[in-house]
């Protein structure tokens, strides 16, 4: 059964790239497209999509706006399709805060898709069955700092990996902490552009420091580190203190930042004195470090099924060997600092 995508984009010209490169997989089938989001909202209806790819600046209203009304009455799988400048990066968090799976770059003005066709194709079967919940329509994260305590500090240090539907599980978990958890680190998968705007919004919700990793950075409590986007990111160990390094280099896992490469250099490093998280996402990343990890006597914990957008790198770390623990997401920040307290 193939999977029904609508396209929705002011741009003509968008549209039939996006259709075109969309029909190359034979398992798509692209039942319609929309200019605006007046005439998405009756194809929707009409045609009953699985997906929708989503552009966000449109005529009568912007692709943020139909997001939201979308999520609270009629939710489905949406990917965004945003360009990399700062100001789209924003916007771009914006849109996930609303309720996207996923953003996507938009094709550049020459239209030319490149590899982005492939991820695509690949993003939109691997989110078809995406289990997206109805939002409220009033539905804020903003909340103040909040000032609480470990009964003791540690050294132990946090890494955590995440993909599709990631961003608002790394909130959620970063909002559990106090101000004193463990230093952690984090991948992302995001392009770039998006690391440093996510971070920063995560820093003013937060009681803990979120800042976009920094070659030599060190890892201290109450400061979260995740990658930059398209650089991969490693523990190392100078003495008793721990940091980061930042570097280039090919794909690891399909993915830069790869969450392999921060597991790997996690458990070589930091071992038993480490507790690694898995989140949601699509594929496999991470899977294979998390075991690693867990075999150099870190403590680790995967996201549950019925709290993930896509059940995929949990799963393969689960069937691997690597996750001690399987958790619901809104039990896992309680459940890493409390590991991250023991002797």
């Amino acid at each position: 059964m193939t999977v029904r995508v609508l396209i929705v984009d002011d741009s003509a010209v968008v549209r039939q790239t996006l259709e075109r490169e969309l029909k190359k997989d034979p398992g798509i089938t692209v039942v319609g497209s929309a200019p605006d989001p007046f005439v998405a909202r009756d194809k929707i209806l009409e045609l009953k999509p699985d997906v929708i790819t989503l552009d966000i600046e449109m005529p009568r209203m912007d692709g943020i706006t139909f997001l939201r009304k979308l999520m609270q009455h009629h939710p489905l799988p949406v990917i965004i399709l945003s360009s990399l400048s700062a100001k789209g990066s924003e916007i771009a968090l914006e849109a996930l805060e609303a309720g996207a799976v996923e953003v996507l770059c938009k094709p550049g003005i020459a239209y030319s898709v490149g590899d982005m066709g492939n991820e695509l194709r690949a993003l939109v079967k691997g989110v078809a069955h995406a289990r997206i919940a109805k939002r409220s329509p009033v539905a804020s994260s903003v909340v103040p700092k909040v000032m609480t305590a470990l009964t003791r500090t540690t050294n132990r240090v946090i890494a955590l990996g995440a993909s599709t539907g990631g961003t608002k599980a790394i909130e959620e978990v970063l909002k559990g902490f106090p101000s004193n958890a463990p230093g952690t680190v984090i991948v992302q998968h995001m392009p770039p552009g998006f690391t440093k705007s996510f971070a920063d919004r995560l820093n003013t919700i937060c009681a803990v420091e979120v800042k976009e990793a920094v070659h030599g950075d060190a890892v201290l409590p109450g400061r979260v580190l995740i990658a930059p986007g398209s650089h991969h990111m490693m523990l190392n160990r100078s003495g008793a203190n721990y940091f980061v390094e930042i570097s280039d280099g090919p794909l690891v896992s399909g993915h830069k930042p790869s969450v392999d490469v921060l597991f790997n250099s996690a458990a070589k490093y930091v071992g038993k004195n480490c507790i690694g998280v898995i989140l949601t996402g699509m594929g496999a990343d991470g899977a294979k470090g998390f075991k690693v990890m867990r075999d150099a006597g870190a403590r680790t914990i995967a996201q549950d099924e019925a709290t993930c957008i896509v059940f995929g790198m949990p799963k393969v770390a689960i069937e691997l060997g690597g996750a001690e623990y399987v958790e619901p997401l809104e039990r896992i920040a309680s459940h890493a600092i409390r590991l991250g307290s023991e002797p």
